[in-house]
């Protein structure tokens, strides 16, 4: 595997960084800039302004862009940005706008999405990303327009293996997005259960959870192909 970028930091704006609630731990961020003491697991990240806000771009890095291994390098790997937070169970929310950056013919959907129960060497984790280009909105043909949100677990369940070995068991769905817009994704972890929400409808609840929940690392998600903004954030427990 592709070594991943070293530890980056950069200052974040006190006033929206972490804040403690009687009734339980917030954490929000409005992504402005790379939060300090995240973690870059082989992805940049800068601020960038587009569609009329400030926001955090993430893609993956141009080593594995180009030279990087399918199912090594890229393709449901720990490619996010790891945050200063842990989740066990609660709700994490974001703001994606996400589309093709044209640095590779690899068949890219604009993936992004939120990484969560990672381990401390990202050895493991769980995720739940869209496919914009596989969105009602952007008119894809079957199957691909059932494809637009995916569940997974790293590193024994990938989409490929799930589509093999349990398809129709509810690990991807459908939802009406597409590319190059604002999409507000939020997904609810409970012990058993995790449902995701895309602005404000519930499109996939997975009842079959392919990993225990552990009080693990948060992240946002990209994979190859992808330039995505995040925005917005919010988790709560």
């Amino acid at each position: 595997m592709i070594p991943s970028p070293e530890i980056a930091h950069a200052r974040f704006l006190a006033s929206r960084s972490q804040t403690t609630k009687a009734a339980g731990r917030e954490y929000a961020a409005t992504l402005e800039t790379l939060p300090d003491g995240s973690t870059l697991r082989g992805v940049t990240a800068r601020s960038a302004s587009v569609a009329g806000r400030d926001a955090l771009r993430v893609e993956l890095t141009d080593q594995i862009t180009t030279q990087g291994i399918p199912g090594v390098d890229y393709v449901d790997q720990p490619t996010y940005v790891e945050l200063p937070v842990t989740l066990r169970t609660g709700s994490i929310e974001v703001d994606i706008l996400s589309r093709l950056n044209r640095k590779t013919t690899f068949d890219s959907r604009a993936f992004a999405g939120i990484a969560f129960h990672a381990s401390a060497d990202a050895s493991a984790f769980q995720s739940v990303y869209l496919r914009p280009l596989n969105g009602r909105k952007a008119d894809p043909p079957p199957p691909r327009d059932r494809r637009a949100i995916q569940y997974f677990a790293y590193p024994e369940w990938p989409f490929d293996t799930l589509r093999d070995q349990r398809p129709d068991e509810g690990y991807e769905a459908a939802a009406d997005i597409g590319p190059d817009e604002w999409i507000t994704l939020n997904v609810r972890i409970d012990e058993d259960v995790i449902t995701a929400r895309v602005d404000g409808t519930a499109v996939l609840r997975v009842e079959r959870l392919l990993a225990a929940p552990i009080d693990g690392a948060v992240g946002l998600f990209v994979d190859i192909g992808t330039e995505a903004f995040f925005s917005n954030l919010t988790i709560s427990q």
